[in-house]
């Protein structure tokens, strides 16, 4: 068989297409010449003036803005109190000016061009040679964001989104880092050793938001030479999900998200949180739901140890918080009893969630000193027997039962057996926070019928006390949120 010739266009490229290159210039001493007085020229002085350039700023006074002449007042740059000229280029890396015209900003890009200079005038794309991105600083770290002037507001949104994800205290880890490199090199031997060092250090620097001393740096580097050839230990972190947005994921969350090896992520987890993880990560579904084939909890304990013991950074994903029916003792029980490291990363439990979809306080002063989470079913699927039914149908409390869809008419039953009264305002919520969450809000009385309803394949809060009053008048048939949202005229 002839073997197939591939063109040169037809190779795969290995970097696709950019609209710029990008491209970090070091102007620390470097002169830059500035043209114009205004609150921009002024934003670009200071990030200038931050690079450690010598800002040479020709402007008359009367055009000078307050910003501009603050940065004056201070001395941070040389002030030339006249308009630019021919000269002005002389020995200069760049050349910035914020011009009102076209043809002032023709004048100055060509004048700086000729002087071969690189030159931007602000806001006036077609006499730009470079661009200013959006910048998330934690220098020597320095993130810059581009949309080629496109979207402005999007690099914006996405400078926002990063800031999230990187802690302000990785200035301080990079900065440290500049100075541990020659003792790594000295003390570390080239290849397994020091790349070990190197991975736990990022690792350390991205999941903590302290700021690191050299005790932190001597002490990783002396376990580093302790451990040798030894495979790195793995470690578990037992994560909130959240209710199913994922908007309301913590930044810890997201951030052990991204370092993860390996996944093991509940049913209910959503697939926009999922979406935040690190692509490279393996992920397993080991997710449990009621009334459905589960993956049972000594076969995720087991895959966490072996992951684990195989040097993984493994993160076991549960919706809402780990520590409100996750059955997270019994995970943590297990991996201390192997000696691995296992952290908990906070969520949202679905009873906050709910709370706040319904702008109810639990704790409503007038209403509740007190508020119970209690679950709905038992390992053998049905109400726990140990539910102190009496209590629970007490006065002046809030009531949350959870995983309760299938037990709902078991629960009016023996609340109204304990002395709830048939009318004791209660709300039900099926998927809170996602965008096919169902609500109904009524009496006790009718409670089963309302769950009947909404339907038990998603999952269910069901909500209990006075505190639901105000929803429980409002009271409208069970309906999704867009179809609530519609008859609000939200949507």
């Amino acid at each position: 068989m002839r073997p197939i010739s591939l063109l040169p266009n037809d190779t795969p490229a290995r970097i696709a297409p950019l609209a710029k290159l990008p491209v970090f210039w070091n102007l620390s001493g470097q002169r830059v010449v500035l043209a114009g007085g205004s609150d921009g020229a002024a934003w670009k002085a200071e990030l200038l003036i931050a690079c450690g350039a010598a800002v040479d700023l020709y402007c008359p006074p009367e055009e000078m803005g307050e910003a501009m002449a603050e940065l004056v007042a201070r001395q941070a740059l040389t002030h030339h109190p006249h308009p630019w000229h021919i000269g002005s280029f002389r020995h200069a890396a760049l050349a910035l000016a914020d011009c009102e015209t076209e043809d002032e900003a023709r004048a100055f890009f060509c004048a700086a061009r000729g002087a071969g200079v690189p030159v931007n005038v602000i806001d006036k794309p077609a006499f730009c040679q470079f661009q200013f991105g959006a910048i998330v600083n934690r220098s020597p770290v320095v993130v810059s964001i581009s949309t080629d002037g496109a979207a402005p507001i999007l690099a914006q949104a996405i400078r926002r989104r990063i800031e999230t994800l990187l802690p302000p205290a990785l200035q301080q880890w990079a900065a440290l880092a500049q100075t541990l490199r020659e003792a790594v090199n000295a003390r570390l031997s080239p290849g397994l050793a020091r790349r070990r060092f190197w991975e736990r250090f990022v690792d350390r620097s991205l999941s903590t938001g302290n700021a690191p001393d050299a005790a932190d740096a001597a002490a990783l580097m002396a376990d580093t030479e302790e451990r040798g050839e030894t495979p790195p230990a793995g470690s578990v972190t037992l994560v909130g999900a959240g209710p199913g947005d994922a908007e309301l994921l913590t930044l810890k969350a997201m951030r052990a998200l991204q370092a993860a090896d390996v996944i093991l992520f509940d049913d209910l987890v959503s697939a926009e949180v999922l979406e935040l993880a690190r692509r490279e990560a393996k992920r397993f579904l080991v997710g449990k739901r009621g009334g459905r084939e589960s993956c049972r909890q000594e076969d995720i304990n087991d895959m966490m140890v072996r992951f684990a013991k195989a040097g993984k950074r493994v993160v076991r994903l549960k919706s809402g918080d780990p520590m409100i029916f996750g059955r997270a003792g019994e995970e943590i029980a297990r991996l201390e009893s192997e000696g691995i490291a296992v952290d908990v990363v906070p969520g949202i439990t679905s009873a906050s969630a709910m709370a706040s979809a319904l702008k109810t306080s639990l704790t409503n002063r007038d209403h509740a000193q007190q508020v119970r989470f209690v679950t709905g079913h038992s390992r053998h699927h049905e109400l726990p027997e140990t539910v102190d039914w009496a209590s629970l149908a007490g006065p002046n409390q809030t009531s949350v039962f959870y995983m309760g869809g299938r037990m709902a008419g078991q629960i009016e039953k023996r609340l109204k057996e304990n002395g709830m009264e048939p009318h004791t305002p209660v709300v039900v919520v099926s998927s809170v926070s996602r965008p096919q969450e169902r609500r109904w809000a009524g009496p006790l009385a009718s409670l089963s019928e309302a769950v009947a309803r909404i339907g038990v394949d998603e999952p269910v809060l069901i909500g209990v006390g006075s505190v639901f009053g105000r929803a429980a008048q409002a009271g409208a048939p069970a309906c999704d949120r867009a179809c609530a949202d519609r008859k609000s005229g939200l949507a």
